[in-house]
């Protein structure tokens, strides 16, 4: 936007001025000068309807303060004509208003980005592209305070010495949208925080713990509740029920599956993406409940599926220096080598666990970042990072000048897997076959870049399915974390362990004595051993008897826990059997680049013949 009026040339000035000829100028130059009194003036003074008629003489009226009789002394006194006043009205304003954009075209302010795209307009402050004001900073403005309306709802001012216009501004939207009302209610002292690296439910004044709302979250990152129509859809297509995730809402948002649906109608082709962040050296349940429910869309879909193991991320994003120190001392690492290496071998233990969820061979593709990163793959890398900037990174996930540059690069890696052409071995360079993503909520953000970025380089969007946080044992809505071990249950634990850890550590949602339990009953709701139970019970009809029992106060907390206990026993095991299968040879298999994978959905009689890794194994 240039601040520059259109007429004024800037190369034009008095000898030895420095300021611009403008009409403001020449005024003020008159202004000084000592110009004798005008005498003897006479005006023609348009006749109004209500004068008296003008003398015979052609004189002005006799009670006319400018009638020919008059001893003049060059006071104009009387009323303007209302022309001029309104002419002298407009002609100072415009003059001003020339002045002020010749100033502030000279001034070297930053460009702000968030009002005004980079690169926007002819001034030097946007011709310093973006170097605009920092996320950071203008986070801390409360837009519904202090910001005058001009900024809130920009336009673009032109002058001329004609006229002077406002043309509607093209905002950049940001990724993620600010919703009006997501302010904090009057009981949250604190806000949640999800974000890809930090989860944290939002907590009110005393302290207490108000849980995720992913109501709100829905609503900031713009996705859609995943409604009934659409899976009564799903399973008219498909002939599958809905999973019990989907129908109990574990799977509760999602961006364009209506698109996948679409296709799958159509006989289209389409993939799943889906990865996995080496933290520990085997995953507890919150990490199965994506694999699982992966699998089973395979199983139903029969399409291709990639599964990225981000090694390098776990590397890059470590940004606690004691925690990476421990884990140095852990491994008996001399130098940052060694901790790579570390975190390579753990993923390679991380894939036997994602091959014991049973996907099958023939249609799933496995790699990890350190080893597949070059050819087509890399070729996407390179296209991604140039759509994205630093300002986009900090915006979207918090990231400082003080945070390495590979977590900022990082995001072009996750991206990737997206487009269909970075595997060629499945899909030869075609780009017009979009990725069906399930994930939990918190990984949204990166594909909010993706999508963003699919646009400008022509490629398809991905679409999404996301998923609640299995809640920890310590409370409904929190997080499971792999560094706490009374937090989970591990695909490791045996039947006792598990055992202890629900009655021990699982939170209730009984009364607080077993008399008022009877008395009030419980809340199945906030139960972790009745969340637990939902994730992986598919009779609908036993689990509304056990909540309506829970609520009567009939069923007890133990009694609950039980149930619960001898269903993750039994899903636990059946995982523990199918991992002692998984060998170094399905592993390579499966990462196997060369491999050649038949992109076409397949029909339902051969998606139920097609092997998994446990008759691949048995095979071999």
């Amino acid at each position: 936007m240039s601040l520059t009026p259109d007429s004024a040339n800037p190369n034009a000035r008095p000898a030895g001025s420095s300021r611009p000829l403008t009409p403001g100028t020449i005024a003020t130059q008159f202004s000084k000068m000592d110009f004798p009194a005008p005498t003897g003036l006479r005006l023609n003074v348009a006749k109004s309807p209500t004068s008296p008629s003008p003398s015979p003489g052609g004189g002005a009226a006799p009670d006319s303060a400018l009638s020919a009789g008059s001893n003049d002394t060059g006071d104009l006194s009387g009323p303007e004509p209302e022309a001029i006043v309104e002419a002298r009205r407009r002609f100072r304003s415009e003059s001003m208003s020339e002045q002020l954009s010749a100033t502030l075209a000279t001034m070297n302010f930053p460009q702000p980005e968030r009002i005004f795209g980079p690169n926007e307009g002819e001034s030097p402050a946007a011709r310093e592209g973006d170097k605009g004001v920092s996320a950071e900073d203008w986070d801390k403005i409360k837009l519904d305070d202090d910001v005058p309306e001009a900024v809130k709802e920009p336009v673009r001012m032109t002058h001329s010495r004609n006229a002077s216009r406002a043309e509607p501004t093209r905002v950049r939207s940001p990724l993620i949208p600010e919703a009006k009302h997501l302010v904090l209610e009057h009981h949250a002292a604190k806000e949640q925080k999800i974000t890809p690296f930090d989860v944290e439910g939002a907590v009110d004044e005393e302290g207490k713990d108000l849980g995720i709302d992913y109501d709100k979250l829905v609503a900031r990152f713009g996705a859609q509740k995943i409604s009934q129509d659409l899976l009564d859809r799903f399973e008219k297509l498909t002939g599958h029920r809905p999973h019990p995730l989907l129908r109990r809402g574990t799977f509760f948002s999602h961006r364009d599956f209506n698109i996948i649906l679409d296709r799958y109608e159509k006989g289209q082709p389409f993939y799943l993406y889906t990865g996995r962040g080496p933290s520990s050296d085997s995953m507890h349940m919150g990490h199965l409940i994506p694999f699982m429910f992966t699998a089973w869309l395979q199983r139903v879909f029969n399409v291709p599926l990639v599964i990225q193991i981000t090694d390098d991320e776990k590397y890059l994003l470590q940004r606690d220096v004691k925690k990476q120190a421990d884990m140095m001392k852990k491994i008996k690492g001399k130098k940052p080598l060694d901790l790579l290496r570390h975190y390579k071998q753990m993923a390679q233990d991380n894939i036997k666990d994602i091959i014991a969820c049973g996907f099958i061979l023939e249609k799933t593709y496995i790699f990890q970042d350190l080893g597949a990163m070059g050819g087509a793959f890399y070729d996407n890398v390179v296209l991604m990072s140039k759509t994205l900037t630093a300002s986009n990174i900090k915006g979207v996930f918090g990231f400082s000048d003080s945070d390495n540059v590979g977590m900022f690069h990082f995001a072009s890696i996750q991206a990737t897997p997206s487009f269909s052409n970075s595997f060629p071995q499945i899909f030869g360079q075609r780009d017009d076959i979009p990725a069906l993503i399930p994930c939990a909520i918190d990984q949204d953000p990166y594909f909010l870049l993706t999508r963003d970025s699919a646009d400008k380089l022509g490629y398809k969007k991905p679409c999404l399915l996301h998923s609640k946080f299995l809640p920890a044992l310590q409370g409904s809505n929190t997080k499971m974390s792999a560094s706490n071990e009374n937090s989970a249950v591990f695909m490791t634990d045996d039947a006792k362990k598990i055992h202890k850890k629900i009655r021990s550590h699982a939170f209730s949602g009984g009364g607080a004595t077993q008399e008022d339990h009877r008395t009030h009953g419980g809340n199945p709701d906030i139960d972790v051993a009745y969340q637990f139970l939902s994730f992986f019970e598919d009779d609908d009809e036993k689990m509304r008897r056990l909540a309506e029992e829970y609520r009567a106060g009939t069923l007890s907390t133990v009694q609950m826990k039980d149930e619960c206990i001898a269903k993750l026993q039994e899903v636990v095991a059946d995982f523990q059997k199918r991992r002692s299968e998984v060998t170094d040879e399905v592993v390579k298999q499966f990462q196997d680049p060369t491999r050649k994978i038949d992109p076409r959905p397949a029909k339902k009689a051969e998606a139920a013949a097609a092997p998994t890794a446990a008759t691949a194994t048995s095979a071999a």
